[in-house]
C-alpha cells in the first residue's frame, strides 16, 4: 500500500469530501481580487463534480488537482465586473473565462453546438461561500498531473489517497461521462438511432 500521508489533492477535499445538499439552489462565485471582484451567479445545483488533473483547469495555490463541476449554461450569469473576464484559449473546446487580474477561472463554456457537453458550463464551486454544492464524485485525468510537474514516482500514493477520499481515479472522465460522449458520437454517426 502506498504511503499517503502529506499527499495534497485540493483544499476542499484534503480533510474529507463534504456532502452536498439535495435542496441546494446555487450561489455566487467570486474571483480572488481584493477590490472589484468578478461575481458570477449560479442558479442551480451542480452535477458531475470531480477533481481534475488536467493542466488547463484552474487550481488554487498548493492544489495538485482542480475541482470542477457542471451546471446548465442557462443558470450562469455574470453579476459584477464582467469587463475583467477574458477567454484563456479561444481554440479550446471549453472556453474558460478567467479574471485577467487575478487569473481565477470563473466559468468554462462550450460554444460548439455539436459537442456532447454543449449546454453545460464548468465551474469551480470553491469560489462560493455557500455550502451545499454537489460533492466531488471521482478524479479525472489523474496521470495528467505529471504534465504539471508531479514526479511520476508519486502516482501510486496519489491514486491511493484519491481512493481513501472515495474519489475513484480515472485517466479520462468517469465511465458514465465517457458513455455519454460515446453515445453522442454514435447517434451523430448513425451507429445508434438519434
Amino acid at each position: 500500500m502506498a504511503h499517503t500521508d502529506g499527499i495534497r489533492i485540493h483544499p476542499d477535499v484534503d480533510h474529507g469530501v463534504k456532502q452536498g445538499s439535495s435542496g441546494f439552489s446555487g450561489g455566487t462565485l467570486t474571483c480572488h481580487c481584493a477590490s472589484n471582484p468578478v461575481k458570477v451567479r449560479v442558479g442551480g445545483q451542480t452535477a458531475h463534480n470531480h477533481v481534475c488533473g488536467c493542466t488547463r483547469c484552474w487550481k488554487p495555490d498548493g492544489a495538485t488537482f482542480s475541482q470542477v463541476a457542471v451546471v446548465s449554461r442557462d443558470a450562469v450569469e455574470v453579476l459584477e465586473n464582467g469587463d475583467k473576464l477574458e477567454v484563456v484559449d479561444e481554440s479550446a473546446a471549453i472556453q474558460r473565462h478567467r479574471c485577467r487580474e487575478c487569473g481565477v477561472h470563473m466559468y468554462g463554456r462550450i460554444e460548439n453546438k455539436d459537442h456532447p457537453f454543449y449546454g453545460l458550463d464548468f465551474i469551480h464551486t470553491e469560489l462560493s461561500d455557500e455550502d451545499g454544492w454537489s460533492a466531488p464524485e471521482f478524479a479525472a485525468f489523474v496521470s495528467s498531473v505529471i504534465e504539471s510537474g508531479v514526479d511520476p514516482s508519486r502516482m501510486d500514493a496519489i491514486r491511493a489517497r484519491l481512493r481513501e477520499l472515495g474519489l475513484e481515479p480515472y485517466d479520462a472522465l468517469s465511465p458514465p461521462l465517457m458513455d455519454a460522449i460515446a453515445t453522442h458520437v454514435a447517434k451523430r454517426s448513425g451507429a445508434l438511432p438519434a
